[in-house]
């Protein structure tokens, strides 16, 4: 594959220990277009690899690339913004701010990226509708379901449109109904030019995804 992906590890290694490692010389490619789905049983590093991908862990050997240039090398400001106005993220417990409303929630990167939050709040309020997040907006996250919950989180990271968006098991907490909605709206974003990486225990998720790549221990 000669064209330039849109994300691309090269020759990865990470560990948490040095007598552990996660990842050793690992290599994957994920073009605009398209969805991954990362396997592999629990302990074998999907999250981590997702953490690695999204810029919020550094990789001991290796790179991350991102439109052919090396990313992971930046100082912290630099990769804050890149996650910003880069990347889109579901992480498995949804990560909401309990102190603060579902709609701050939803807002808070795109106020970080310099969007009028007038503009941000029509467009949380169109991803709630479309995810059904029957709940008010002025809700905190600890007066609202987990599966409501995670689906205030991918409103949270679908608002931008990112480039890159990074799911750590999206349907963990929905019912199947609700998951295929999800599922839909992530292959529906990755066919608008977007690479879409999904961790997931799911084989329905991955039967969904275009490809997947098996993380092994």
């Amino acid at each position: 594959m000669s064209e330039t992906p849109l994300l691309e590890a090269r020759s990865v290694g990470f560990e948490y220990r040095a007598d552990v490692p996660v990842l050793s010389d690992w290599s994957a490619r994920f073009p605009a277009g398209s969805t991954t789905a990362l396997t592999g049983p629990s302990g074998s590093g999907k999250s981590t690899v997702l953490y690695l991908l999204g810029l919020m862990l550094r990789p001991a050997r290796g790179r991350v690339c991102v439109n052919g240039e090396r990313v992971d090398d930046k100082h912290d400001r630099a990769r804050a913004d890149l996650r910003a106005r880069t990347f889109g993220f579901v992480f498995q417990d949804a990560a909401l701010d309990v102190t603060r409303t579902v709609m701050d929630n939803i807002v808070e990167t795109a106020l970080y990226r310099g969007q009028d939050r007038a503009e941000a709040v029509d467009a949380a309020r169109g991803l709630m509708e479309r995810f059904e997040v029957d709940i008010r907006a002025d809700h905190r996250p600890g007066q609202i379901s987990g599966g409501q919950a995670q689906r205030v989180a991918l409103c949270r990271a679908l608002l931008s449109s990112p480039a890159i968006l990074l799911a750590d098991e999206p349907t963990g907490n929905l019912d199947p109904a609700t998951g295929r909605i999800v599922m839909t709206a992530m292959k529906e974003h990755a066919a608008a030019g977007s690479a879409v990486v999904v961790a997931t225990h799911d084989p329905s998720v991955a039967a969904a995804c275009d490809r997947h790549l098996e993380i092994t221990p």
